[in-house]
């Protein structure tokens, strides 16, 4: 009594390339500091999304930090900005891979930067290197407001 389990080696493929050009992205055309980022390594996880759905979108962009974590470290690695890649895939996919419309980009990328970028990630820097909450939520305004 095995059940088969179908794997599309195409599909697998492809998100093995989009890892790839992720972890490319955020170490060429990616300006880092300890308490901002910005890039374009958001550009395969949209692409999965928009194949793929959530579910691999967040794959993505997980395994992209993941491993861009640890061949190219900028700083220590810390799983909540793992959360926050593999969430913003999965916003991605929920709201592109069905008809992606102006308005569902929009608003993909307003909860992308604002709620994940600036909350969640201005968080975890708060809980990694321990800084005051209140002054990284300012000073990251410019890039979240920047890449929305």
């Amino acid at each position: 009594m095995s059940k088969s389990i179908k794997v599309n080696v195409k599909a697998m493929s492809i998100m093995a390339l989009l890892v790839a050009l992720n972890i490319v992205l955020s170490q060429t055309l990616t300006i880092h500091t300890w308490n901002l980022k910005i890039g374009f390594n958001f550009i395969p996880v949209v692409v999965a999304a928009m194949m793929y759905g959530p579910f691999a979108a967040g794959l993505v962009g997980a395994l992209g930090d993941i491993v861009s974590a640890v061949a190219f470290p900028v700083g220590p690695y810390f799983p909540g900005f793992t959360l926050t890649a593999a969430i913003t895939g999965i916003v991605f996919g929920l709201f592109l891979k069905k008809k992606p419309t102006i308005v569902k980009i929009v608003m993909s990328v307003l909860i992308v930067q604002l709620i994940i970028g600036w909350f969640g990630n201005t968080y975890f820097i708060h809980v990694l290197y321990g800084s005051p909450y209140k002054a990284l939520f300012i000073s990251r305004i410019p890039q979240c407001l920047g890449m929305s």
